[in-house]
């Protein structure tokens, strides 16, 4: 599928960044298994709150400490009960689950992609 295309100055406007989890909850007042996700994006944007619909591959113990990559200038979403604040992203398997983007080397937290 051939998807419209943007300019540059689009695709600058989404601030991509790599942040540490740094806490997770199972988020179980969500419609679907979801997590709750504190994530360290370092000094200039601090830690922000995600929930993710990642149970199939990950569990709570195996997020803390991982590197992700999220959106961190969309609104906030209300979730039920939780304020969402980035959206952590990621690539659907075979079977609709969620994979997370992340970097395959550390890097340091809040760095932008590019």
């Amino acid at each position: 599928m051939v998807m419209e295309e943007i300019s540059w100055s689009d695709f600058e406007r989404v601030s991509l960044r790599a942040g540490t989890v740094v806490k997770v909850e199972e988020f179980a007042e969500a419609r679907k298994p979801a997590y709750k996700l504190w994530i360290d994006f370092g000094a200039n944007i601090g830690i922000k709150k995600s929930s993710a619909q990642i149970t199939k591959h990950y569990t709570v113990n195996s997020l803390m400490g991982k590197q992700v990559l999220a959106v961190v200038n969309f609104p906030e979403k209300q979730i039920g009960p939780f304020r969402s604040q980035v959206l952590v992203t990621g690539f659907a398997d075979g079977n609709g689950d969620v994979v997370l983007v992340r970097p395959d080397k550390a890097v340091p937290n809040g760095v932008r992609l590019f």
